[in-house]
């Protein structure tokens, strides 16, 4: 998937993950493979033996109690932490370190104040050195995909929250990765802001048929988002259960498919919860 004359955003055609046929995205297929970690100069395991495959073109949202091992999954994909064992793999090949086939978006929108959005959403083309007129069409097309073309030659201290967080997420489309690594991209926002950013965040995943890794606290956010549910253990981190969600997007919030499907996830990890409080409360006696 390369980038056009014109310098726009790439994107591909939705389809159900896996499958294939005309516009099916044909990159970012992400393998964590009996991935182990342990928490740093300890012996205690934050993940053990934990086994992720991420389709090309698939929502995968990771959910579990604090101290699972979430967010240390998403750095491993990013190559920011290398596995003590395991691998982890983007279309076939070992990720090493950090590079511009993934991009991550975290909760703090880590903007530069002193750029403006424009700036902040160009900076890593720049140090890429793409030259200024696709720079800025790239910037240009970005910007207009999380519907912020009015606000390039805004500062940050100009944008709402919400504001912030789209210019990451465009800062992040902009490089063209096969895969999006969202680390609680949206915790820090009100309620409102948060749905509606999860109506962009669908928009701009069916658009480009990204590869999307995400990882959430909220039950409610998943089941909108996902294709697929991934609920962890804790002490240490393992795959606890994965739930399929199958309906069609966008998904309304009062659909009862999606309540349904949510109060199953809340009770897995409520029985986690409760099992990890019970280990807990025998250790002590």
């Amino acid at each position: 998937m390369t980038t056009g004359p014109s310098g726009s955003v790439p994107t591909q055609g939705r389809r159900d993950p896996g499958g294939g046929g005309p516009g099916a995205p044909t990159r970012g297929r992400l393998e964590l493979l009996g991935v182990h970690q342990l928490f740093d100069g300890s012996s205690s395991l934050v993940i053990d033996d934990v086994t992720l495959r991420c389709e090309p073109g698939e929502f995968v949202v990771v959910v579990g109690p604090s101290g699972c091992g979430k967010s240390t999954l998403l750095n491993i994909a990013a190559g920011m932490l290398r596995p003590q064992r395991g691998s982890a793999l983007l279309d076939g090949r070992p990720i090493t370190g950090p590079g511009p086939d993934r991009a991550m978006v975290f909760q703090e929108h880590g903007l530069f104040p002193w750029l403006t959005a424009a700036e902040n959403v160009g900076f890593g083309l720049r140090m890429q050195r793409v030259p200024a007129p696709e720079r800025e069409a790239r910037v240009n097309a970005a910007l207009k995909m999380v519907n912020l073309s009015h606000a390039g030659s805004k500062l940050v201290h100009e944008l709402s929250g919400g504001m912030r967080q789209r210019v990451s997420i465009a800062r992040a489309l902009v490089v063209d990765p096969a895969v999006l690594l969202m680390d609680e991209p949206f915790a820090a926002l009100d309620a409102q802001t948060r749905t509606l950013l999860h109506g962009q965040v669908q928009r701009v995943w069916s658009q480009t048929g990204k590869t999307v890794l995400f990882v959430t606290h909220s039950v409610g956010e998943a089941v909108r988002l996902a294709d697929r549910i991934i609920v962890m253990s804790s002490h240490p981190g393992r795959i606890r259960k994965e739930f399929a969600v199958t309906l069609a997007h966008p998904r309304p919030m009062d659909s009862p498919e999606l309540a349904e499907i949510g109060r199953r996830v809340r009770a897995e990890i409520q029985e986690e919860v409760s099992r990890v409080n019970a280990a807990m409360e025998a250790g002590s006696r």
